[in-house]
């Protein structure tokens, strides 16, 4: 039989024994609580100490709230003098690089990102159809030269000539006018003789009438007057040729003085048109020439080259891109400022430009403002008036110009980003 404990002092239960209650089996023990453990006693604070720990801790935070307010408000003043965005880029003019005349290309003599300077010489093409091309044009710049040189002489001959003929015709017209004189003063002793010949005749008719002439006589008298009569009829007709002749010799003296300057205008026209095709010849010749050198494609600035797509051998065409020359000598910048920050910007204000990629500042000046927002460049600028309207704020483009001389400049690229800031001051 196994014992069974005793019951220990302040127990409330003495120990049950075999066979008391619950089938003979013990009872567990009774569970004790803890007991709670004595709260601490705070010592009372000194009367002094509490009323001076609450005012100093109030003044010193109105000293920071006074300190801050004053460094917002100098930023404000600070800031509000200066509009920045991070909507800029550096930006350049990139040529493309094109050629004059068409041709075989026979040396590159540069590769992508190589530095050039102005005037040197980026693509050689074969000169040899240029070459030809300035040999005829000197062929027909000789030719026109000859021409004219054969027509300038026949000029002077034909305004001689010409000066003969007037003289000539001149000569014929006082040479008709004397006949024409000399057969009216014919005319004028014809009709002298024929009057004393009329009146002879009268008298002798009187005479034989009273016998006093013989009738041979009288015969004589009518033979002169007959005479007389038919030489007036002479005169009368020598004097309408000669008068004839004055006219006709008038009319060609008249053509020949009409026909004279006219001549000479001729001959001096076909003068200026060889002078003209010598002209022609000599553009032609030029043109020629020009190409010629154009056969040699040289750098229109300073700059990187870049997209380069032309190799020796190939056949290349007018106006065909070769490559693109980026001129890094004249750089500026373009930020696109919202219309709320262009109220008090003006051309001439100071401006410092971050780039992002340097990390470093460079300074210039307003230069210029956009004719229009970014959106009317666009490919399809908005039509507020059609459909509904929402109202967007635009930005305006501002060209920025950068001072040169600054050391770094080299470095700058078109297309990097930059954080311009501008002085409103």
């Amino acid at each position: 039989m196994e014992e069974q404990p005793e019951p220990t002092a302040g127990s409330p239960h003495p120990a049950p024994g075999p066979g008391r209650g619950n089938g003979g089996r013990p009872f567990p023990a009774p569970r004790r609580e803890p007991e709670p453990s004595p709260e601490p006693r705070s010592e009372p604070m000194p009367a002094q100490r509490r009323v001076a720990g609450k005012p100093g801790r109030r003044v010193l935070i109105l000293v920071a709230a006074a300190v801050v307010a004053a460094v917002a408000f100098g930023w404000w003043l600070h800031a509000r003098n200066f509009e920045d965005t991070d909507d800029a880029q550096v930006s350049a003019d990139i040529v493309a690089v094109s050629s004059r005349v068409p041709g075989t290309v026979t040396a590159v003599h540069v590769v992508d990102n190589q530095v050039v300077k102005k005037g040197e010489v980026l693509i050689e093409l074969d000169p040899t159809d240029l070459e030809v091309s300035v040999a005829q044009a000197r062929a027909e710049v000789a030719q026109a030269e000859a021409q004219i040189a054969s027509e300038q002489p026949a000029v002077s001959i034909t305004e001689a000539t010409n000066r003969a003929a007037v003289q000539q015709a001149q000569a014929q017209v006082d040479a008709g006018r004397a006949n024409v004189d000399a057969a009216g003063r014919a005319l004028a002793e014809a009709r002298a003789r024929e009057r004393l010949a009329q009146s002879q005749l009268t008298r002798a008719r009187a005479l034989l009438a009273g016998s006093s002439i013989a009738q041979a006589d009288y015969d004589q008298s009518v033979t002169a007057e007959d005479v007389a009569t038919e030489a007036v009829a002479a005169a009368d007709r020598a004097l309408a040729a000669r008068q004839a002749e004055l006219q006709a010799t008038l009319s060609g003296q008249r053509a020949v003085v009409q026909n004279a300057p006219r001549e000479v205008v001729t001959r001096q026209a076909t003068v200026e048109a060889r002078q003209a095709n010598l002209a022609l010849a000599q553009a032609r010749l030029h043109q020629a020439e020009l190409n010629l050198g154009y056969a040699k494609l040289a750098a229109p600035a300073d700059g990187v080259i870049g997209r380069k797509s032309v190799n020796p051998g190939e056949r290349i065409a007018v106006g065909q891109q070769l490559m693109a020359l980026t001129a890094t000598g004249h750089l500026w910048v373009t930020a696109n400022f919202r219309e709320t920050q262009v109220r008090r910007m003006r051309v001439g204000q100071p401006a410092a430009v971050h780039v992002d990629a340097l990390g470093r500042d460079f300074s210039g000046s307003v230069e210029s403002f956009g004719g229009a927002t970014g959106s009317q460049y666009s490919l399809l600028p908005p039509e507020n008036a059609s459909g509904n309207y929402v109202k967007v704020v635009q930005r305006i483009p501002v060209r920025i110009r950068i001072d040169a001389g600054q050391p770094g400049l080299e470095r700058l690229r078109p297309g990097m980003s930059v954080e311009p800031s501008v002085s409103l001051r």
